[in-house]
């Protein structure tokens, strides 16, 4: 009789990710810099830039701030985040997908797959955003309709615009976390799957399903160590440097460098651990093909991957 396949929970899929990224660290590595760090450059640069360009309480007082400047900026920094965003996920996916199987991972697939991935990973984001901003939007007009229908009934009754904002956006934000559950896996579906728009989308529903808890649990891992580090570095922009330019430059290199790096690898985790996560919740639901049912991993050596593979096969 098989044994019973190991629990999947946080420590698994964390050292199925680590043991996959040991195995390929130099293709993972190249990766990361190609696609990672000027994510990641961006984000930890934006807000000394943002810093530099809009004027602050405590500076004298000089001319308004150029809006046009500011918005340009900030539809760069959206638009750089997005493309290498999606370049990543259809980059490392492939790979922490081919490498968990044990399966050659070479540097022009991963390309080849971060190319041809990139438009249905966009029209996904195109679809998921419109998703998320119906949700507001219908929220937010009901509850307007609502609230002006109390003031109706109930004469002399006001309603505070700013708590009735606060409800909307608690109640929409409590929706949205839930569809963000519910569509996990949705990126490393677009990739493996080849599918687009809502497909993925109901498709990371349907996975998910019995594994929500460990999903929940990967988001929470890999949120409490990037925000801290976002606001830190957020804060430290904000800190004025008295003393002269030269350690101006060094600091301000130092905490570019410094956010940059822990956030480029936080990143590559994290994408690793999703998709290791999506393989889980195919042998969850007895979703392994009989070609990747005894594979071999050459970096497993207790066998672990290939028995909880071949037990869901046998409950198929």
């Amino acid at each position: 009789m098989a044994t019973p396949p190991p629990p999947v929970n946080l420590w698994t899929v964390l050292s199925e990710s680590k043991r996959i990224i040991n195995a390929h660290s130099r293709h993972f590595l190249a990766l990361s810099v190609l696609f990672l760090l000027p994510n990641s450059f961006c984000i930890a640069l934006y807000p000394s830039v943002s810093r530099l360009i809009t004027p602050s309480d405590n500076q004298p007082p000089r001319a308004d701030p150029d809006y046009k400047t500011t918005v340009l900026l900030l539809t760069a920094y959206v638009v750089i985040i997005t493309v290498f965003n999606l370049l990543a996920i259809g980059s490392i996916v492939y790979s922490v997908f081919q490498g968990f199987y044990g399966r050659p991972v070479k540097f022009i697939s991963a390309m080849k797959s971060s190319f041809a991935s990139f438009f249905p990973l966009l029209a996904t984001l195109i679809t998921t955003n419109s998703i998320v901003l119906g949700i507001f939007l219908v929220l937010g007009f009901y509850g307007f309709l609502l609230k002006t229908l109390i003031e109706i009934i109930i004469p002399g009754l006001e309603i505070s615009f700013l708590a009735f904002l606060v409800i909307v956006m608690i109640i929409s934000s409590i929706i949205v976390i839930k569809f963000q559950l519910d569509w996990y896996l949705s990126w490393i579906i677009v990739v493996v799957e080849s599918v687009w728009g809502l497909t993925p989308l109901k498709r990371s529903k349907s996975l998910t399903k019995g594994m929500k808890i460990a999903s929940l649990s990967i988001i929470f891992f890999f949120a409490i160590a990037q925000l801290p580090l976002w606001w830190i570095n957020n804060a430290a922009a904000s800190i004025p440097i008295e003393n002269g330019r030269f350690w101006t430059i060094v600091y301000f290199v130092f905490q570019i460098v410094i956010a940059s790096a822990f956030l480029m690898f936080s990143m590559l985790y994290h994408l690793a651990a999703t998709t290791v996560m999506y393989v889980y919740c195919k042998v969850h639901h007895g979703e392994v093909d009989s070609e990747r049912n005894y594979v071999s991993l050459p970096f497993d050596d207790d066998g672990k991957v290939q028995h909880l593979v071949s037990v869901a096969h046998n409950n198929v």
